[in-house]
């Protein structure tokens, strides 16, 4: 059974910096690419990040220069290092695992069982 579990949400001033980390059993680093996704309007998600075991990986335009994402292999985790957080960056986020070199959607329904799997998501506040 593949579980994701995601932590390290919370409230912070903007400015100021978070890290979420997912944690993932029943998969490997190496068999898929590991991704984060954050809720938008409705039940619509917003692709933020995502890394492949080849080093490859991408950046939301919102994001680029702010947000790190990093494997830890030996823990089985990811993380996604969150800097410089703005008020548009709050939302749940989502940690999601796909096949290694699977497209990813750059937009989709928070949730989809049939693009990958999903974490439980994590909150994340920012106040002005």
């Amino acid at each position: 059974e593949v579980q994701l579990v995601e932590t390290g949400g919370g409230s912070v001033q903007a400015g100021g910096s978070l890290r979420l980390s997912c944690r993932y059993s029943g998969i490997t680093f190496d068999d898929s690419d590991m991704g984060w996704y954050r809720q938008e309007s409705g039940d619509e998600c917003e692709l933020v990040s995502y890394i492949s075991s080849d080093g490859s990986g991408y950046f939301a335009d919102s994001v680029k220069g702010r947000f790190t994402i990093s494997p830890d292999n030996a823990k089985n985790t990811v993380h996604l290092e969150m800097n410089s957080l703005k008020p548009e960056d709050a939302s749940v986020y989502y940690c999601v695992a796909v096949t290694r070199h699977k497209p990813w959607l750059a937009y989709l329904r928070c949730g989809r069982a049939d693009f990958g799997y999903w974490g439980q998501g994590t909150q994340v506040t920012v106040s002005s």
